[in-house]
């Protein structure tokens, strides 16, 4: 570490391309990433790479604000009747494609229906719909079957399949067909002709964007503003590389820095050290129900008396608990449905004779586990390696499958047994916000082959989700989410491995100004 950070402190022109002229300056951002867009389609995956991408290029019906509460976008507004079961948007007048066409309410009715079949609120939404048309070009309708409470949580959801309105011409494709063209409805456009996999991603302006007049900038609600003429996205998967351009200012913004070269950029005078991601980061390793040995609810409760949190965590941040916390059940800590029911499977004294007895038991001691390893992702390949550790002092025999991002996102969506290019595990990121409640938490769902990556099956979490989504109240939901998170340790849909905090980095005069998502949105640069 001393050798790296020696290094870090002097290096200069690191990226292949010049620091930038100053009037290039006034019209290029240059960022890294957190990963690299492997695909162009939002509903081919749940990386926050594509979905920043995303968030870029399309534009939602509702955004959320700075609370995380949904406004309207794209909407103008919306009117409910029949006791919640007709529901009657309008679209603002202004907004168009990037090839200059107006968006339709048909264009919304197309994404709605495409969206419906990825995402968790929206198989909910489509299994309570009776019909869903455009009434003109401004307007569209949802008749329901009978009410969905979360109708404009579920459109204005910012994470997890965002409900992004695209053209009548591709939203019609179906989920399963891949974007391969992207004409989108947001702030910037995708430059397809420089995009360099596994090196660069371009964007520019579209002049043609009409900003949301409705409030101030949130999370994705109010005005959406291009600061600059280009944005460039420069894929650089080694942090050192990475901080080293930041200091000498071949990049202007680092998304996600790592935890060990966080105390040399807090050094720096020409960095800023940002915590944009405001609610933390939950991990946790999420095993494949299909084959053995995790489709036994037995063998993954084996798991849980020897699983602590803290090495986790610690593995990421040491002692720092200013930067991460255990005691993590299936809701985010401090957060409304929060509970300490079961928890004390977690909380309780780590007993690995204890769990090594558990496995025996099921006649599945020795078993192969193949883990997915993205070794490029350094906060993803450090939780990996605990996981195979505690795996294998458990009576497991991890076997890592390591490749870089791109490659593991492509073999997590297969179903194949481990032995033809399939899983048996996987550690999972994602921000708190999207694990708020039941009806959005995608690894909360567990209904099959429908179900997130991993495809668990169990009626009992199903039936609680549809109960708390039908509660008339917050303490009713409360008290229904003391069920879930029993039912949940129980059936283990995956472990959780705890929460953390994530800084990002941007060199002084950057004026950084959305919280919660790290999208670079009404971003300026000081004259």
């Amino acid at each position: 570490m001393p050798h790296r950070r020696s290094l870090l402190a002097g290096a200069t022109g690191l990226l292949a391309a010049p620091a930038l002229a100053q009037g290039d300056a006034a019209r290029t951002l240059r960022m890294v990433p957190q990963a690299d867009v492997t695909v162009l389609d939002p509903l081919a995956t749940t990386s926050y790479a594509v979905r920043n991408h995303a968030h870029l290029c399309w534009d939602t019906l509702y955004g959320l604000d700075a609370a995380f509460s949904p406004q309207p976008q794209l909407a103008e507004g919306h009117v409910v009747a029949d006791d919640g079961r007709r529901w009657t948007f309008t679209l603002r007048q202004g907004p168009t494609f990037h090839d200059g066409v107006p968006v339709r309410a048909a264009d919304a009715v197309a994404s709605i229906r495409r969206w419906m079949t990825r995402d968790t609120h929206g198989q909910t939404l489509a299994a309570r719909i009776e019909e869903i048309r455009a009434l003109d070009d401004r307007r569209f309708e949802l008749r329901l079957k009978r009410p969905f409470g979360v109708m404009l949580d579920a459109l204005g959801k910012s994470s997890s399949y965002p409900c992004f309105i695209m053209p009548e011409r591709f939203a019609a494709l179906p989920a399963t067909t891949l974007l391969t063209e992207i004409v989108g409805s947001g702030p910037y456009r995708f430059v397809a002709e420089e995009r360099r996999a596994g090196a660069q991603v371009v964007y520019r302006r579209y002049d043609g964007y009409v900003p949301s007049p409705v409030g101030t900038a949130g999370v994705t609600a109010g005005p959406k503003i291009a600061g600059f003429e280009r944005l460039e996205w420069r894929i650089i998967p080694d942090a050192a590389t990475a901080a080293a351009a930041l200091q000498a200012g071949e990049i202007d913004w680092w998304e996600r820095i790592t935890p060990d070269l966080r105390p040399l950029l807090a050094r720096r005078r020409e960095v800023v050290i940002d915590r944009i991601e405001t609610l933390g980061t939950v991990a946790m390793l999420r095993p494949n129900h299909l084959h053995p040995p995790f489709d036994d609810p037995a063998v993954r409760r084996a798991v849980l008396p020897a699983l602590a949190q803290a090495d986790f965590m610690a593995a990421l941040f040491g002692d720092d608990r200013d930067r991460w916390r255990d005691g993590v059940g299936c809701f985010p800590p401090g957060s409304v449905l929060a509970s300490d029911e079961g928890l004390e499977a977690l909380t309780s004294p780590r007993d690995l004779g204890r769990a090594r007895a558990a496995l025996a038991a099921t006649g599945r001691a020795g078993a192969k586990v193949v883990m997915l390893h993205p070794a490029d992702q350094q906060t993803n390949s450090a939780l990996t390696m605990v996981a195979d550790d505690l795996l294998k002092k458990i009576g497991f025999a991890p076997e890592d499958a390591t490749s870089d991002w791109g490659t593991m996102l492509q073999r997590r969506a297969r179903k194949d047994p481990p032995a033809q290019g399939g899983w048996n595990a996987v550690v999972v990121l994602f921000g708190a916000e999207d694990l708020l409640n039941p009806g959005g938490h995608p690894l909360l769902r567990a209904n099959g082959g429908d179900a997130w990556f991993g495809w668990p099956s169990s009626p009992a979490l199903e039936a609680l989700r549809d109960t708390w989504l039908e509660e008339p109240d917050a303490a009713a939901q409360q008290r229904t989410g003391r069920q879930i998170q029993a039912q949940f340790f129980a059936d283990l849909p995956y472990w959780p491995l705890g929460i953390y905090q994530v800084d990002s980095a941007y060199r002084r005069g950057l004026r950084v100004e959305r919280r919660g998502l790290a999208l670079p949105l009404n971003v300026r640069r000081d004259a």
